[in-house]
C-alpha cells in the first residue's frame, strides 16, 4: 500500500480528531513497548547520534542517498564486533534493518512498521520527509533548522498540530538546565531591562567565487535523490558531503548551522516571536549563490508586554580587517581561514577587562543592571563579572526540568502524548527567525528587510519573496 492509498483508506476508516495520532500511540502505548524508528540521513549526526539512540528502541530502517554512508553506518568499529558477526553492534542486527536511498520509497514499502523518524539530512531535505511522516501519523525528530525556507517552517508547525504527532527539533540545549536558568535569571529581573543580545559563532559556512564546473558523480551516490526537492544542478565536490551549508539552494549558511542552538535561550527568555525588520550590517564574501564567510546581522523587535524594544545581533565567521570587509581579487580561502574570528566588540572588551574567555560560540544578554553569558547550548551560564554572579541569588525555578536527554524528552512525548520541549510549535517560530537572517544574507549588506509576519512576506524588497517559499522540483511535492 503506498502512502496515498494509505491516507485515503485512513480517512475513511478513522475520521476524528486523533486520526493520525492513534496508530503510533497504539504501537507503543506502554512505556515498555519499543518504538519502530527510521533514521533518515546517515552522515555524522545520523550515524553517531540517531542510530545509537534508536538502538534502545527498534531500528527498522535507515535512509541515505550515498551507499558509502549506508555502509559506514552499518559497520561498527572492529573492537565492538562480536566474534563471527560483523553486523551486530549496540543491540542492532543490521541484517534486519531495511536500507533505502529514497525516503519516499521507504514510506511506501514499510510505512506501517514505523512509529517515528529521526531526520539528519541537508537542510533542503528536512521538510519533505517530516511532512510525509506526519501525514502518516509518525512522530518526527528533525535536526536544526527545521527546514530550508519560511513557508515550510509554518507548514511543519501546522502539520504537527493537525496530525497530533510528537515532534522535536534537534536544538539539544533547549532541554538543558542552563537554558532554564537564562530564562529564570531574566524573568527574576537579575539583569534589569534587557535591550540588546549579542550572539556569535566561529562557523564560516560560506564561500567566494563562482560555481565550480561539473564533476562525475561519485560511485554509490544517488544524485537525483540527493537533490530531492531543490532546483537541479550538476554534481561538484563542494556540495557533498558537508559543504552544502554554503549554498543558497541547499543550506542556510553559518546562521542556519548554529543559530537555533545559540539564539534559542534568547528567543525563549525574552519572549520573542517575529521581528519587524532584519538587516545585514556587514558581510565578508558571498555571491548570488553562496552565503558569506563573515557577517553582522541585526533583528529589531518591538516591546513585548513589560519587556522593552530589543536589538538582537549575530556575528559569524571571519573578519577581514578593521578597514574593510570586502574580499580582494587575490584573496584565497587559506588567507581567509587565517583571519581573526568576527566577534562582537563587547565580547573582546569583557574578555580583556575581566581576563576571561567567552568561547568561539555564545550569547550575551545585556540589561541595565547586568550582563549574562551563555555558551553554545547553555551548558554554562554566568553573570559577568563573576563577583556579581556570586552575589546574585539563584532565581526560583519557574520551568519544568527535563529528565534525561533531549531525545529522551522526545521519546516520552511519543509515548504519552505530552508535547516535547522544543516541539514544532516552538521550533518553527525559532527557525523562522533564523531563516529571516538567511534572507538578509541574500539581500546583502545595508538592505534592511521590512517583515510582514502575518502576510509572510518582505514588503520593501519583493524580489526576496522567492526565497520565502522556494519552488519544489516536480516529483518531490508533498
Amino acid at each position: 500500500m503506498n502512502r496515498r492509498n494509505f491516507l485515503k483508506t485512513a480517512f475513511v476508516a478513522a475520521a476524528g480528531s486523533r486520526l493520525f495520532y492513534a496508530p503510533s500511540i497504539l504501537a507503543a502505548e506502554s512505556r515498555g513497548t519499543r518504538l519502530g524508528i527510521a533514521v533518515i540521513g546517515c552522515g555524522e549526526r545520523g550515524t553517531t547520534f540517531h542510530i545509537p539512540s534508536a538502538a534502545d528502541e527498534r531500528l527498522v530502517a535507515i535512509v541515505d542517498t550515498d551507499d558509502n554512508r549506508l555502509a559506514l553506518a552499518t559497520r561498527p568499529p572492529k573492537a565492538e564486533r562480536p566474534a563471527g558477526d560483523e553486523r551486530k553492534v549496540t543491540g542492532i542486527n543490521f541484517a534486519r534493518v531495511k536500507k533505502f536511498n529514497d525516503y519516499r520509497k521507504m514510506f511506501d514499502q514499510i510505512g506501517k512498521q514505523i512509529d517515528a523518524v529521526f531526520i539528519a539530512t541537508p537542510n533542503h531535505q528536512h521538510a519533505l520527509p517530516a511532512l510525509i511522516a506526519m501525514q502518516l501519523g509518525k512522530h518526527v525528530y528533525c535536526e536544526k533548522p527545521l527546514c530550508h525556507d519560511i513557508s515550510l517552517a509554518r507548514q511543519m508547525a501546522e502539520f504537527a498540530k493537525k496530525y497530533k504527532v510528537a515532534t522535536q527539533m534537534g536544538n539539544q540545549g533547549h532541554s538543558s538546565e542552563g537554558a532554564r536558568r537564562v530564562c529564570e535569571y531574566i524573568w527574576a529581573g537579575a539583569l534589569g531591562k534587557v535591550t540588546t543580545v549579542y550572539t556569535w559563532s566561529n562557523r564560516f559556512n560560506g564561500g567566494i567565487g563562482t560555481r565550480p564546473s561539473q564533476e562525475p558523480v561519485p560511485a554509490g551516490l544517488h544524485w537525483d535523490e540527493w537533490i530531492g526537492p531543490a532546483p537541479y544542478r550538476d554534481y561538484h565536490k563542494e556540495l557533498h558531503p558537508h559543504t552544502w551549508h554554503t549554498w543558497h539552494d541547499f543550506g542556510n549558511g553559518s546562521l542556519g548551522n548554529m543559530g537555533c542552538h545559540i539564539m534559542d535561550a534568547a528567543f525563549w527568555a525574552l519572549k520573542l516571536d517575529q521581528p519587524t525588520s532584519v538587516e545585514v550590517e556587514d558581510m565578508l564574501g558571498g555571491s548570488n549563490e553562496r552565503y558569506p564567510l563573515g557577517t553582522r546581522i541585526r533583528w529589531d523587535y518591538p516591546a513585548r508586554g513589560d519587556m522593552p524594544p530589543l536589538k538582537m545581533y549575530w556575528f559569524d565567521g571571519k573578519k577581514k580587517s578593521a578597514k574593510s570587509s570586502a574580499v580582494a581579487d587575490n584573496d584565497t580561502m587559506d588567507s581567509i581561514n587565517a583571519a581573526a574570528q568576527n566577534l562582537p566588540p563587547l565580547v573582546e572588551e569583557l574578555e580583556k577587562k575581566h581576563k576571561i574567555k567567552l568561547g568561539p560560540n555564545g550569547a550575551l544578554y545585556v540589561g541595565d543592571k547586568g550582563i549574562l553569558w551563555s555558551d553554545t547550548t547553555c551548558s554554562s551560564v554566568r553573570i559577568i563579572p563573576e563577583k556579581q554572579h556570586k552575589a546574585t541569588p539563584i532565581p526560583r525555578k519557574q520551568l519544568p526540568r527535563i529528565k534525561g536527554s533531549h531525545v529522551d524528552d522526545f521519546l516520552r512525548a511519543c509515548r504519552n502524548g505530552e508535547p516535547a520541549c522544543s516541539n514544532f510549535g516552538y521550533a518553527a517560530r525559532l527557525t523562522e527567525v533564523v531563516l529571516l537572517g538567511s534572507l538578509a544574507y541574500i539581500a546583502g549588506p545595508g538592505k534592511k528587510i521590512e517583515w510582514d509576519s502575518a502576510g509572510m512576506k518582505c514588503t520593501n524588497i519583493p524580489e526576496l519573496n522567492q526565497w520565502v517559499k522556494c519552488p519544489v522540483r516536480k516529483g518531490w511535492e508533498i
